[in-house]
């Protein structure tokens, strides 16, 4: 598969696209109100205009909103996109968990990440967790797909795909420093400088950041907290902007390194009423070591004015050793942190244990070394061809990409003891003997999409093609060497067709109406029996434009052939990765977004709009089976981790000079295991409501100060029972900063 695949990759790029298409002055015309563009080869969307004339759900996050916050926290940024599930875990946002119109949120494993255009998961099809998550302060804009507009975006189609744009090159010499303290010790720097020229241009970027935490570990002097170092370069040489045929070269690397004290290991729902802040002594040699690698090569023809292609070559490395608790075992049997918690009094001996209340023997503690490398690496092209037949327009998209990425486990178990409330390590693991085993996958994809203007109809016709071979190869934890005595294969192809259709209807300038259907898809795992997740999916949508209140209402309804589940530590699952079936499913919900400008003086300069977001999410379980992740579900059962209501208010006052933003977001209590009716206390997450502040000043063109204040009200709150235990959303957290530009 792979000989042809590449020269079928090799064949289509010379038909293959950009989405950088340039914007008419129709649409500059209509620009005003809609915030900033961003026109780049590394951008689907590029505008809040095109996100609000597409045939399908499409969310638009400008450079001038993320600086409203000042945000590090990706989870924080989409707070005021309706459909969008997000499970906190750290308190920071290091690795978010991310859901789409009732995708489970854990590790974002089931919607399609993308930096640039690029698929960004470690290991997108082998194993989709992503415990790499890229760091939010270089990114310049976010765009949200959800519906039938995320055809072309694969492979996971159910709830959405998001693409973050990275930093883009200036259009002239700048430069920016951005430096913060705040709680907790924490300090942010951000550096940038780039400039363009008639043939090339640049930009370099550092970003570090670095906190204690806040939370505190029993006995122990080590803080809870991380420091992370971000560095990218980009270069591009180009002909001169007039030349018959336009081209450009970028090249992009990016390399960062990240070490965070963090556990798997929550706390009791007693401890948590006690002190939601504390951590068990027996979480205190967790952490979590990672790096991450990127090259890819962008180039851009423009044959003709109305003809473009991109393609994008790539390859990202990860490696991490999530180094944590795993179980105790005090007599002959091994019993896992999350039994323990979730049964403390069954369980007292391990709980007092793993609490230091009680010296152990040696080996009593067990920390696992889920030491992992990840790779991916791709070539995919787009070429988009648009043109008139009177007063018909037409815009067609072609896609490929050839794409290869792994999984390699080879992991390991360390002993240790409690010894008057403190962890002494008693005996060494060797790597291999926990896990030893490949995953790896192939794939081609392509798509067509076709968007068809005739009159005020748009017509959106899409077709995506996935050709995917997931296989895995365990050697045993008696194989060190990987000779393949007692090699475990399996191996799962599968090809499938995603079709995909929106339409909308432009009532007048300032309503439209449009609705979409397509197949969800998610792939399979490597094992026999892991099916690959379908389902239909609808939506319906109005959007409205009268003075000064604009927004959308979107009804939507995924009718599932066969949800899919997996089986993660991170999930509270006993950590095999491995899939499972969980049957037909409905998902149905409501997403409404509303701005108001209760002030807009352009003369003066004042603006004060209010944006309301909400979010309806109703689930349903259709079938009945066991499992280690949602319990024992029933038919009629609710999905576990999805809030069936959320609402997100924002409201921001600004002049020339000053500005000051408020945002809040309220989060339904909802369940962790599948079930119905009311919640069971020992089951419940509760809900929130948590305001955030900021505020910027510029003293000149040049210098700006700025403040945020995260969780203003001090509100204590959960965010989580799994892995193990509760774990509490970051307190009240205030931060200063200055901001420098050239």
């Amino acid at each position: 598969m792979k000989n042809s695949l590449v020269a079928t990759a090799i064949l289509f790029s010379a038909a293959v696209s950009a989405q950088n298409k340039p914007i008419s002055q129709t649409e500059k015309d209509s620009l005003n109100n809609l915030n900033e563009i961003v026109i780049t080869t590394d951008a689907i969307v590029g505008s809040k205009f095109k996100a609000k004339n597409k045939a399908g759900s499409t969310y638009f996050i400008s450079p001038k909103e993320l600086k409203a916050f000042n945000y590090d926290d990706v989870s924080r940024i989409l707070r005021t996109v309706p459909g969008i599930t997000i499970q906190e875990e750290d308190g920071f946002g290091l690795r978010p968990n991310i859901g789409m119109r009732g995708t489970s949120p854990n590790r974002s494993e089931k919607i399609t990440l993308m930096e640039d255009g690029v698929l960004i998961a470690p290991a997108p099809y082998a194993a989709p967790a992503a415990y790499y998550f890229p760091t939010v302060n270089r990114m310049q804009s976010f765009e949200i797909l959800k519906g039938g507009s995320q055809i072309q975006y694969g492979p996971y189609t159910t709830g959405g795909a998001i693409n973050m744009v990275s930093t883009q090159i200036p259009n002239s010499f700048s430069g920016r420093v951005i430096a913060s303290i705040g709680s907790f010790n924490t300090k942010k720097t951000y550096v940038n400088l780039g400039d363009d020229h008639k043939n090339y241009g640049y930009v370099l970027e550092y970003n570090n950041r670095n906190s204690d935490g806040f939370k505190t570990i029993d006995n122990s002097s080590k803080n809870t907290g991380f420091e992370g170092n971000d560095y990218v370069a980009k270069f591009r040489i180009n002909t001169n902007a007039d030349a018959k045929v336009y081209q450009s070269l970028m090249a992009k690397v990016q390399f960062s390194e990240d070490l965070a004290n963090e556990t798997y290991l929550g706390i009791t729902d007693a401890d948590y009423a006690a002190n939601a802040y504390r951590r068990y002594v027996g979480s205190n040699e967790d952490y979590i070591e990672s790096e991450h690698k990127q090259i890819m090569l962008t180039h851009l023809i423009k044959p003709t004015a109305n003809f473009t292609i991109t393609t994008k070559a790539y390859k990202n490395n990860f490696s991490r050793n999530w180094y944590k608790l795993d179980a105790l075992k005090l007599g002959a049997n091994r019993l896992s942190i999350n039994n323990i918690l979730t049964n403390p009094t069954t369980f007292n001996a391990e709980y007092r244990a793993v609490t230091g209340q009680d010296n152990t023997v040696d080996n009593a503690l067990l920390v696992k070394a889920n030491n992992r490398v990840y790779g991916a690496k791709g070539i995919q092209s787009v070429a988009n061809y648009r043109f008139e037949s009177g007063k018909v327009k037409h815009d067609i998209d072609f896609g490929i990409r050839y794409h290869e990425d792994y999984e390699d486990r080879f992991q390991w178990v360390d002993g240790y003891k409690i010894q008057n409330g403190v962890m002494n390590r008693t005996s060494n693991g060797t790597p291999g003997t926990d896990a030893n085993a490949i995953v790896k996958a192939e794939a081609v994809a392509a798509h067509i999409l076709y968007n068809l203007q005739v009159d005020n109809f748009t017509f959106t016709p899409g077709l995506r093609y996935e050709d995917i071979k997931v296989s895995s190869l365990n050697y045993g934890t008696a194989d060190l060497n990987r000779a393949g005595t007692n090699l475990v294969q399996a191996v799962n192809k599968t090809n499938v067709w995603i079709p995909g259709m929106g339409i909308l209807y432009k009532i007048n300038d300032d309503y439209n109406v449009f609705t979409s259907i397509h197949k969800g898809f998610s792939p399979p795992g490597a094992k026999v029996g892991e099916d690959a997740e379908n389902s239909l999916n609808t939506e319906l949508g109005f959007r409205f434009r009268k003075n000064a209140l604009q927004g959308e209402i979107i009804g939507y309804y995924n009718d599932f052939s066969n949800l899919q589940g997996s089986d993660s530590m991170s999930g509270g699952g006993t950590g095999t990765g491995d899939l499972f079936n969980a049957g037909a499913a409905i998902v149905k919900g409501i997403e409404l977004l509303a701005t108001y400008d209760v002030i807009d003086n352009r003369e003066k300069g004042f603006k004060l709009p209010v944006t309301l977001s909400y979010t309806l999410t109703d689930t349903e379980l259709k079938s009945n089976f066991n499992s280690s992740i949602w319990g024992t579900v029933k038919s009629g059962d609710e999905i576990p981790y999805i809030a069936k209501n959320q609402f997100a208010l924002t409201t921001a006052f600004e002049t020339e000079r000053f500005s000051m933003a408020l945002s809040g977001k309220y989060v339904d209590a909802f369940r962790t295991l599948a079930g119905s009716g009311t919640i069971a206390a020992s089951n419940k997450v509760n809900s929130n409501f948590i305001v955030d502040f900021s505020a910027r000043y510029h003293l000149n063109q040049h210098i700006s100060l700025m403040g945020n204040i995260v969780n203003l009200f001090d509100k204590e709150y959960a965010v989580s029972r799994v892995p193990a235990g509760l774990r509490p959303g970051q307190p009240f957290g205030i931060n200063f900063g200055i901001m420098a530009q050239l």
